[in-house]
């Protein structure tokens, strides 16, 4: 019993230098930019030896690949996002209205917390060779979860009539990505919340009867 209590410890302890660094991380490639930051900055800005980093994540590509990951998540738990319970809530509405009101205010959450490092993303993918080929080569995991919610969307008794799949999927994919969210928050000055109600009437509109 005290050596799991024991692994337990080490376990808990070696996941917050994980999330310490991350969070790092995220303070540092927002400040400065992906490329002007060091493992040497993160190792620093994180109170850790700099052979922690390379330990635990190899190299500065897999830590902003994780960062990216929970970044989305909301937290470090390996649950893909649909497997969390809100989106397969979201899915399980009974109608295409209720269903766009829960994925907006899913998407709402997690582009607030995207957005501040959709330009590291950008700009690090331009750097680092590897990255920009993996990212290319994947189907973009976004379109993957819209066109799931899409496929449940067009069976809902108030969708709009001849609404394939493919295109609903398109629809959610552009209108709640993070460069149009970017573009009414950031730039235009929009407040979440006026988004977040901007995005579902415009969702309503394109994807339902009403």
């Amino acid at each position: 019993m005290a050596q799991v209590k024991s692994g337990n410890k080490r376990a808990e302890k070696a996941r917050q230098t994980r999330r310490r660094i991350l969070e790092a991380a995220r303070e540092l490639f927002v400040e400065r930019g992906y490329g002007a930051t060091a493992l040497q900055d993160i190792a620093d800005r994180a109170s850790v030896a700099v052979q922690t980093i390379y330990f635990t994540f190899g190299n500065k590509r897999t830590v902003l690949k994780e960062l990216a990951d929970i970044t989305v998540a909301g937290d470090d738990e390996p649950v893909p996002t649909m497997e969390r319970q809100w989106f397969r809530d979201a899915l399980a509405a009974d109608t295409a209205d209720a269903q766009l009101r829960e994925l907006v205010e899913g998407a709402r959450e997690i582009l607030g917390r995207i957005a501040p490092i959709v330009e590291v993303l950008r700009t690090a993918a331009t750097i680092e060779p590897e990255l920009a080929e993996a990212w290319q080569r994947d189907t973009d995991p976004r379109f993957t979860v819209y066109l799931t919610a899409a496929q449940a969307l067009v069976g809902k008794p108030d969708a709009r009539e001849e609404l394939s799949a493919e295109h609903a999927a398109d629809v959610l994919f552009g209108l709640l990505s993070p460069q149009l969210y970017l573009v009414l928050v950031r730039d235009r000055g929009w407040s979440p919340e006026r988004w977040g109600q901007w995005a579902y009437g415009t969702l309503r509109s394109q994807l339902t009867g009403a």
